[in-house]
């Protein structure tokens, strides 16, 4: 099922259990797309431990910010 079709995310930090690359391939099968930088086109973003930068400026835009969690909740069939 393409759940995030249409919608774009960026990920930042070090997530709990799965490594960026995990979570990209995630959101890729559900539809969505990975940016590499952090715009107002951005819908989510998924932010682990040390996000920086793009979390702030994420956060500096009013976009959501996941974790992990949130990033599952998103995507049933992975939790």
């Amino acid at each position: 099922p393409q759940l995030l079709a249409g919608l774009s995310f960026v990920l930042t930090g070090t997530l709990p259990t799965l490594s960026r690359k995990e979570a990209s391939e995630l959101i890729q099968a559900a539809g969505g797309q990975v940016r590499s930088s952090v715009s107002a086109k951005t819908d989510y973003v998924v932010a682990g431990e040390a996000a920086g930068s793009k979390a702030a400026k994420a956060a500096a835009l009013g976009l959501p910010i996941l974790d992990e969690d949130g990033l599952r909740a998103l995507l049933p069939d992975t939790e």
